[in-house]
Formats: structure tokens, C-alpha cells, sequence
């Protein structure tokens, strides 16, 4: 038996106006296909394209998310600059100074922490009643 020739040989030359070529493209772009003239081949030869759908419950899950992330950065850089800080001094006094001010800074950290446990258990109840 021979092998069946899969190249694509025959070249099809095809003109769209501006406004035919956006409307394929905004579909193209709806569609899981990689290349355009994967898209185009399947619609002209009628088989299935297969298009990508959004699931807004988890945009906005990961939008929160993105958020969250931010904060959790921020505290981290704070904890690292304090830390740096703390390597950094020499007298007993300066070292009472730190500790008072870390004190406050480790307040805020636990209501930041807080903040985002509140956060992420609102997401989930929101998610199970999905």
C-alpha cells in the first residue's frame, strides 16, 4: 500500500477587504487553533473548530489572586528591609528603637495576613456556591 502524500501542495490566494480580514481574525482569536491557516482550513473544509470560552467566576477569582499577591509582596519587601535593617545596627539604643518600631510593623503584618485569610475565605465560599 502507498503512503498517502499528507504535504500540502495547492496554494489558495484569497483577497478580503479591511473589515473581512479584522472578522476573521476576531474569530480566529476566539478559536484554540495556533495558526490562521489552520482556522481557515478547517472552516472551509467544515470540520469542527473548537473555541475557547471564559469563566468569569474565575476572572474574578484571579483577579482577587493577582491582588492578594501584590499585598503579600509589599509585606515581604517590608520584613526583608527590616531584617536588613536589624543587621545593620550596632548600639543597644538603636536596637530598642527597632524592636519598638517592629512591634508596630508586625501588627500591621498580622492585619495584612488577616486581611487575606478573610480574602481568600470569601473566595472559596463564593467558589463552592458556584
Amino acid at each position: 500500500m502507498e503512503e498517502e502524500n499528507k504535504n500540502r501542495t495547492r496554494w489558495l490566494h484569497l483577497r478580503l477587504t479591511s473589515a473581512e480580514y479584522e472578522i476573521l481574525q476576531k474569530q480566529f482569536g476566539k478559536s484554540t487553533c495556533r495558526k490562521l491557516s489552520e482556522y481557515a482550513r478547517k472552516n472551509l473544509l467544515q470540520k469542527p473548530v473548537v473555541l475557547k470560552y471564559r469563566n468569569e467566576s474565575l476572572d474574578e477569582l484571579m483577579s482577587e489572586l493577582i491582588l492578594l499577591k501584590k499585598d503579600l509582596n509589599g509585606i515581604g519587601n517590608n520584613f526583608n528591609q527590616a531584617v536588613k535593617k536589624l543587621h545593620t545596627l550596632v548600639q543597644t539604643s538603636e536596637f530598642k528603637h527597632w524592636i519598638m518600631v517592629y512591634e508596630i510593623e508586625k501588627k500591621v503584618l498580622f492585619n495584612s495576613i488577616n486581611q487575606i485569610k478573610k480574602h481568600i475565605e470569601n473566595l472559596s465560599e463564593k467558589w463552592l456556591q458556584s
